[in-house]
Order: C-alpha cells, then sequence, then structure tokens
C-alpha cells in the first residue's frame, strides 16, 4: 500500500470512529479470524458510502471469504447495507435496505 493510501485509510478510520457510538460492535468472537481490522472497514465501507454508521458487525456468510463486516449507514433518507470482507477488505455488498433489514 502506497504511503498517500496509509495516510488516508489512517484518516478516514479515525473520522469513522467519531461516526459511531461507542458500543462494542456483534461478532467480536470472529476477530481473531479477520485479517483487516474493523476501523480499516469501517473506512473502506464509508468510502463507498458516504455516510453516518448505525450498525455494524462480524459475520459469517456466504460469500468472499465467507467472513464479513456488515455496516448499516445512513446517507440522506436511506439507510445502506455495506459489506466488506474481514479477509481482503474488498467491498461485498453496497445496497439500500429493503423494507425488513436483518
Amino acid at each position: 500500500m502506497d504511503m498517500r493510501k496509509t495516510v488516508y485509510v489512517l484518516a478516514m478510520a479515525s473520522l469513522s470512529a467519531l461516526a459511531v457510538s461507542a458500543h462494542a460492535y456483534s461478532g467480536q468472537q470472529y476477530a481473531n479470524e479477520a485479517k483487516v481490522s474493523l476501523d480499516n472497514a469501517r473506512a473502506t465501507a464509508l468510502q463507498a458510502r458516504p455516510g453516518k454508521v448505525t450498525d455494524e458487525e462480524l459475520e459469517k456468510e456466504s460469500g468472499g471469504s465467507g467472513l464479513r463486516y456488515s455496516f448499516d449507514i445512513k446517507a440522506g433518507a436511506k439507510t445502506y447495507e455495506v459489506g466488506v470482507d474481514a479477509q481482503t477488505g474488498k467491498v461485498l455488498e453496497n445496497k439500500a435496505e429493503g423494507p425488513h433489514p436483518d
């Protein structure tokens, strides 16, 4: 990772930490299996869908490596679910929540 990208990711992680209340995320039991930190995954999610993180979890789910961070991000009047692979850091999902969110 080049220096500018590293600085950007760290800055986004710091700023995004302000967007989430100080509660623990669900799925911490899987944290030792993740190669990507929660802060880096959150920064990636907010880069893909700017807004305010209202919920976050680490979960086992099909697609990608099978372990993903899932973020609910409020952007305007809509809430979006953004999934970030916990092994690769790639965005796996970025869509508006339906009428019956998970």
